[in-house]
């Protein structure tokens, strides 16, 4: 991947290969590709492009204009790959639950490197 330059190119191809993306994904919504998708838009937009975010259900929900109910089979199956985390939330003055991207792939590939190198 480290050849493409296009960042929706590589998260595409990214998000396929560790399967969060079926590979000939078909968007059931209005959607006319898998980048207009949901799931492509939650990781890419919201978690990618706001690493410095939390982010509550509500906000998300809002922003890529479907229900909670996609939003968090989504989220659920992002928590299974450990793609994200909870965090807490200040909405409003009140503290809520909230999601946020977090680094475990990036510490597991740094890990994996540094021990390939090790065994050289």
């Amino acid at each position: 991947m480290t050849p493409l330059k296009d960042i929706d190119d590589v998260a595409l191809l990214f998000l396929t290969q560790i399967g969060y993306i079926p590979k000939g994904y078909d968007p059931k919504t209005d959607a006319r590709t898998v980048r207009d998708s949901v799931p492509y838009r939650l990781f890419v937009e919201c978690f990618l492009g706001r690493v410095d975010k939390g982010w509550t259900v509500e906000q998300l929900a809002a922003k890529l204009k479907t229900t909670k109910a996609t939003i968090y089979r989504h989220i659920n199956k992002l928590k299974d790959m450990d793609l994200l985390d909870e965090v807490n939330v200040n909405e409003r003055g009140a503290m809520r639950k909230g999601e946020i991207a977090i680094e475990n792939y990036r510490k597991t590939v740094d890990h994996l490197m540094k021990l390939a190198e090790m065994r050289r």
